[in-house]
């Protein structure tokens, strides 16, 4: 099997994808080639042994081979003629803009090629954080207290404290725990300059988080379940390093009853509607409940790190991804209406 592991984007997140592309490289033991998305969008065709942070940040790569995605997949241009780059799966690895938005799925999936990710409408929900959380209402899932703000507006009706979050961004960038009304404008404005829109929710101190990542092949495949590590949260810097793990961590030390709710309440979410991606839903427990926190759409470094063989978890998706449903067009309509007319 050989992977194109795709990443980059125009997005906040894009130096995240660079490191979890970095790691998913020595975590995901076959056949590899790398494409990188820059700020113009441009795809270029990065060797293994150029796949180090310091070679985009000093833009190296553009030294490399262009490439261009067409019918088919991406194309490199020689003297003579294109040729296709060859693989079998692409792994969507862009976070944030681009990639879990549902750009590059929608590009993807018009160009026929196959990938690891969210199609677009899971991109869609699980982008937008309002999104997720009618989502999660919509099929029985627990959520917490929100209202949405809009830019300008500097009001909230929920009791402090609270935790305030770019409504369309993730790696906690933006992200502000007000405790007082004093601290409110502020952290508002922070959230601002990322989105028009902020979600805000209770912040609770001291709740339990779990970690469950997954996917469905022939059946679902679980990773452990992780309690992270307890901080207030954890921000951009912590986050940029967390998406860099490569060794597994330590399992919750939770019963099998918790375990096996945990997992209902993903099999919940993912559904159908994520079909053929590799996610990792965040939970909490408040009074013995479970309630969704996030959705991770496309998980740093693919979650790798929760799993006790990532190889063959990502093997066993690649074989039951979705296809779309094909469509003879005959022009039987046309044909008849001017059989009709006597043309």
């Amino acid at each position: 099997m050989r992977y194109a592991l795709l990443f980059g984007g125009v997005s906040f997140e894009h130096e995240i994808s660079i490191v979890s592309a970095i790691t998913v490289k020595d975590r995901l033991n076959e056949d590899k080639i790398f494409i990188f998305c820059d700020k113009d969008r441009e795809f270029y065709l990065v060797s293994k042994d150029n796949m180090k942070s310091k070679y985009f940040s000093s833009f190296e790569y553009k030294k490399a081979p262009k490439l261009t995605l067409k019918n088919g997949g991406f194309y490199q241009k020689s003297m003579l003629k294109e040729k296709r780059v060859e693989f079998d799966i692409l792994l969507n690895i862009i976070h944030g803009g681009d990639g879990e938005d549902g750009k590059i799925a929608s590009m993807l999936d018009f160009f026929g090629v196959d990938y690891i990710g969210p199609r677009v409408e899971a991109s869609v929900l699980s982008f937008n954080k309002l999104y997720t959380k009618l989502y999660a209402q919509s099929i029985g899932v627990n959520i917490v207290d929100y209202e949405i703000l809009k830019k300008g507006a500097y009001k909230i009706s929920l009791d402090y404290p609270v935790i305030i979050k770019p409504l369309r961004l993730g790696s906690s960038i933006g992200v502000s725990i007000v405790k007082s009304e004093s601290e409110l404008e502020y952290a508002l404005d922070v959230a601002y300059e990322f989105d028009d829109e902020v979600l805000v929710e209770p912040f609770i101190e001291g709740v339990k988080e779990y970690n469950l990542a997954g996917a469905k092949g022939s059946d679902f495949i679980f990773s452990i379940i992780e309690e992270p590590k307890k901080e207030e949260f954890l921000d951009f810097d912590k986050k940029y390093l967390d998406f860099s793990r490569d060794e597994r961590v330590s399992e919750a030390n939770i019963d099998s009853f918790l375990e096996e709710n945990l997992k209902l309440e993903f099999k919940k979410i993912y559904s159908n509607l994520f079909e053929g991606a590799l996610i990792r839903c965040d939970f909490f427990v408040i009074d013995d409940n479970i309630y969704l926190n996030e959705i991770n759409p496309i998980p740093g470094s693919l979650a790798n790190y929760l799993f006790d063989d990532f190889t063959s978890t990502i093997n066993e998706l690649s074989k039951h991804l979705p296809k779309s449903r094909s469509i003879d067009i005959k022009y039987e309509y046309i044909n008849s209406i001017q059989k009709a007319k006597g043309k």
